[in-house]
């Protein structure tokens, strides 16, 4: 009986170590069930990421891209993609302005420099190796750099055309370098092209457009994917020249100046010229009025005459000495008729008073 009631208390003790167990499994599964579903929410939330209004963005998916030609670019707003390392997002700024600026061409100069803006002080001599310079079509050197400005008009093009030298990732690094390379030729290839005193005083926005033109030229013809859209050239003379060029430039202030002041003396000269040009024509043409209405005049009182002398001519002449005579001494005090025959006059005149001596001086 005691080796039975042992049994039943052994298989009693089991039973309840197994529910025991049972109940520790079940509670730690569903602690599993409970952390990998929250890890797979976690794992899918984590693939959503948002695309900007000024941004396109590409997935790859083992690094190819995913989809093709218009669906090849994600527009604004929500996307998902699986974490990485299956799936990358590649995002392109396509609306934000990049800047890019040229590497030779301008003289050696630190970061602080560059900032401040200033020129740098003048050596004994130009040194090639860290100084650069472009040539000019008549045989000088000059220091030039250009600042470009663009966008990006092809996104799939600027990402998976230009990895070189991006150690195999896609970004916009390797467009950046090959606008930079062609931005330094634009440059080189625009210089050659003009004098330096074009470059410097006559024509230094005329340089900088044809810079302009050049760089988007080779931009189309070599396919980069981009749309320029400003191009900035300062040119600075070698600090060894500064006061040679210096010494043109005020000269050619000056024989501006000159030239300004002449053209001015020549507008008054010629305004007063004019001026009394119009006063004489307008004297001349009064003079004239005045003449015609005189010869009218009296070519009207002579046609009058006429007949009246055809007819008398005697008593015309006769008539015409009296009117004359008449109007003559009208305003006379002392009036004499005198006979047609010839008799003597004598006419007694008052001897003049004499006049008075000076005092004589003792």
């Amino acid at each position: 009986m005691s080796k039975e009631h042992d049994h039943q208390k052994n298989a009693a003790q089991v039973d309840s170590g197994s529910q025991a167990l049972s109940e520790a499994l079940h509670s730690s599964f569903a602690v599993v069930k409970f952390v990998m579903g929250a890890l797979l929410v976690l794992f899918f939330l984590s693939g959503i990421f948002t695309v900007g209004p000024q941004e396109k963005a590409i997935k790859l998916r083992f690094g190819k891209p995913q989809g093709e030609g218009e669906k090849l670019l994600l527009g604004a707003g929500l996307h998902w993609a699986l974490p990485y390392p299956i799936d990358e997002v590649v995002k392109i700024p396509i609306t934000e302005i990049q800047t890019v600026k040229s590497t030779v061409g301008w003289f050696q100069q630190s970061s602080n420099e560059e900032a401040l803006g200033g020129k740098p002080q003048p050596k004994p001599s130009l040194n090639p190796e860290v100084d650069g310079y472009v040539l000019t079509a008549d045989g000088n050197i000059l220091h030039s750099k250009a600042t470009l400005s663009y966008r990006i008009e092809d996104p799939v093009r600027c990402v998976f055309d230009f990895t070189s030298g991006t150690n195999g990732g896609f970004s916009l690094a390797g467009v950046s370098n090959a606008v930079q390379n062609t931005l330094n030729n634009a440059l080189v290839q625009t210089a050659a092209r003009y004098k330096v005193d074009d470059i410097l005083l006559r024509d230094a926005f005329g340089f900088q457009e044809a810079v302009k033109r050049r760089m988007t030229a080779l931009a189309a013809s070599r396919n980069l994917g981009i749309t320029v859209e400003q191009c900035v050239v300062d040119t600075l003379a070698p600090g060894q020249l500064d006061p040679a060029f210096q010494a043109v430039n005020n000269a050619s202030q000056n024989r501006a100046k000159l030239i300004a002041e002449a053209q001015s003396y020549h507008n008054q000269v010629t305004n007063q010229a004019g001026a009394s040009a119009v006063a004489l024509i307008n004297t001349a043409e009064s003079d004239r009025q005045r003449l015609i209405s005189e010869i009218n005049a009296e070519a009207k009182r002579f046609k009058d005459l006429l007949p009246v002398y055809e007819a008398n001519p005697r008593f015309f002449s006769e008539s015409r000495l009296v009117e004359i005579v008449g109007r003559s001494l009208t305003n006379s005090d002392f009036k004499a008729q005198l006979p047609l025959t010839q008799v003597e006059l004598r006419l007694l005149l008052n001897r003049e008073p004499p006049k008075p001596k000076p005092p004589e001086t003792k």
